[in-house]
């Protein structure tokens, strides 16, 4: 087969592969292997799948109803080409006896229509509006896998993960934002053995580029300029990729481009004072010096003013992680983690940022109670003393080195001291309760950035992550080329 994304090549008996199928899927669950025929897209997203905890016989839950999907689904950008989707799609779908279904970027049906007999049967296993049928949720599966991987994918019979939804075939491919190329969400064919041939494929492909198209016509603005990258995980100093151009930031540039990056519509140069000093003497010059040296390094008008902000769209580390974890992606959450948020930083509103990446992370880690994940965690700098990680280790892999190392941290933190040290996601004492109250914000200005690093009252430091001892000056250095 020359298209890995296509389930089933042209002249392949549907029958004898869905026998295979359901063998390899069997051996999977009960061995954990993957044996061939099995497609490594769909072996991978079957790993996946059974690592957000997803079993084989689970099924679609249905998260919006009534008034909400309405209301949803109206301000959803889909909505707009619903009617070039239905016009492309329907007459396909009811003549086939198939399904056309539309889901939004996490997966939640949107739209399902088409055969009537053929919507009844789907709809046993809640393939309906507002049921939410992410691979995170009930395993491989065409529209599912298809935005997670942000690629059109087919899949066919017992090659979806959850045994009720394998006696279907489907295809699905992403729809982008024109300007921005965010996934929007997918365009999906749901139907019989008949749809495991690459034309369903190639014809859901040309829909969702056909939307795009029309979205692109709807909202006639010029398309956003290339997205600059942003690395600021595991490292001092940021580094910015923009128009071919590799930019090491100092701290203080590093810390305004990571707010400024969570902030797309733009922040005034009161909200970026609070969220970078903590001492209320430094003047609103100081950070326009700051900022006036960051323009000329960026160049090409991509700080702009009044409010500050970034010009072009900024993908950062941070917001893949981010994204990965939303989407249950665990494993790929915690490679892409290269280390605490700018761990030198002291700026209040990285600060707290950096603890809610790393706590995310983290409790996502034990929870999946992986051995090799948590054993990568607890190895690596900024986990090599969590408490919390060792113990779950030591419950799923109960090895004489993880017993010994585990003890060696339960008597140090047993052990009285007048100053403890705060080490990386170590727990001094019961896990934290809900947060205090928020602090009053300093100089009078709005809140900006709330313990998770968006828009909310400052509070306290969140409660995992980085050595405080590594948390020195942070003058404001010089950037340039790295």
């Amino acid at each position: 087969m020359t298209d890995p994304w296509v389930a089933l090549e042209p002249g392949a008996d549907p029958a004898e592969r869905a026998r295979i199928l359901r063998r390899a899927h069997e051996t999977f669950n009960r061995a954990g292997t993957v044996p061939r025929p099995v497609r490594s897209v769909v072996a991978d997203s079957w790993r996946r799948s059974a690592r957000a905890g997803v079993g084989p016989d689970g099924g679609a839950s249905v998260e919006l109803t009534d008034g909400d999907l309405g209301a949803y689904r109206a301000d959803h950008p889909l909505a707009r080409v619903m009617p070039l989707c239905r016009e492309l799609m329907s007459s396909f779908a009811v003549d086939g006896e198939h399904l056309l279904a539309v889901c939004d970027a996490h997966g939640r049906l949107l739209w399902v229509e088409g055969h009537p007999a053929t919507r009844r049967q789907a709809g046993r296993m809640n393939f309906v509006p507002g049921a939410r049928w992410a691979e995170s949720a009930v395993g491989t599966n065409a529209p599912g896998t298809a935005v997670a991987l942000d690629r059109p994918v087919q899949v066919f019979a017992a090659e979806h993960f959850v045994r009720r939804v394998q006696s279907w075939t489907c295809a699905a491919a992403p729809v982008h934002d024109p300007r921005t190329g965010r996934v929007l969400g997918a365009v999906d064919i749901t139907g019989g053995d008949g749809l495991a041939h690459p034309h369903s494929l190639a014809f859901v492909q040309a829909v969702a580029r056909a939307a795009e198209s029309q979205l692109a016509l709807l909202d006639p603005r010029p398309p956003a300029r290339d997205a600059v990258e942003l690395s600021a995980l595991g490292r001092d100093q940021a580094l910015l990729l923009a128009g071919g151009r590799r930019i090491r930031l100092s701290r203080r540039h590093s810390e305004i481009m990571v707010l400024l990056a969570r902030h797309p519509e733009g922040l005034t140069g009161d909200e970026l004072l609070v969220a970078l000093y903590d001492d209320e003497s430094v003047t609103p010059v100081t950070l326009r010096a700051e900022l006036a040296r960051l323009r000329r390094i960026l160049g090409d008008g991509l700080l702009a003013s009044r409010p500050y902000r970034l010009t072009v769209r900024v993908e950062s580390d941070i917001a893949v992680v981010e994204r990965r974890l939303e989407y249950g992606a665990v494993t790929a959450a915690a490679t892409a983690y290269a280390g605490p948020l700018l761990p030198a930083s002291r700026a209040p509103a990285v600060v707290r940022l950096r603890h809610r990446l790393a706590d995310g992370l983290r409790a996502a880690l034990i929870a999946r109670r992986d051995p090799d994940l948590l054993a990568d965690w607890v190895h690596a700098p900024w986990g090599e003393d969590d408490v919390d990680a060792w113990r779950a280790l030591a419950a799923v892999r109960p090895t004489a080195s993880v017993r010994a190392r585990l003890a060696a941290l339960d008597a140090e933190l047993a052990a009285p001291s007048p100053e403890p040290v705060r080490r990386p996601g170590a727990r001094l004492g019961p896990p934290p309760g809900p947060p205090g109250p928020q602090e009053p914000f300093a100089r009078g200005i709005r809140p900006v950035f709330g313990p998770d690093g968006a828009a909310g009252s400052k509070t306290a430091a969140g409660t995992a992550g980085v050595d405080m001892r590594t948390l020195r000056g942070n003058g404001p250095g010089t950037s340039g080329p790295a």
